[in-house]
């Protein structure tokens, strides 16, 4: 049995990867550093992998099949190529933090945050390393893909 403080370390140091996750995602795309979508990702995958430093594969539990072939198809080029990757549920709290860097967008342009890469390495460094050394604790925990869920606000 797990020590009751176990969990609340645990939901603790979920919260504050989140946190780290949500400003390194917002200061990507401040800085140009961010690929948003599906087709998108896979095109940057294909010409350039070595340039990805994170894939962020966003999802609310949906049952979409098509969805979940993507993900797992981008998963397996992710691990070959040695790219962190994380899931992360709370698609509206991505759109919240996405969506309002840019008002200009329309609503098709920040609409596909299934996936999403950072492309920039020094795109908020200190956050990037807080997200991948919490992916690196969750892959010794025998977590092939760790997953983060981000709080509504």
């Amino acid at each position: 049995m797990i020590p009751e403080e176990s969990f609340g370390s645990i939901e603790n140091r979920m919260q504050t990867v989140g946190l780290a996750l949500e400003e390194l995602l917002v200061t990507a795309q401040k800085q140009d550093c961010l690929t948003v979508g599906i087709y998108e990702s896979a095109k940057l995958l294909n010409a350039d992998p070595d340039s990805v430093v994170l894939c962020v594969l966003a999802a609310d539990g949906e049952d979409d099949v098509a969805l979940q072939i993507h993900f797992t198809l981008l998963q397996s080029f992710c691990c070959d190529s040695g790219i962190t990757i994380l899931r992360v549920s709370g698609v509206q709290r991505l759109q919240q933090l996405l969506g309002a860097v840019d008002a200009n967008r329309n609503q098709e342009e920040c609409g596909d945050l299934h996936c999403m890469l950072v492309t920039n390495p020094q795109a908020d460094h200190c956050r990037l390393e807080e997200v991948g050394s919490y992916c690196q604790e969750s892959r010794r925990l025998d977590q092939w893909v760790p997953e983060l869920v981000l709080q509504e606000r």
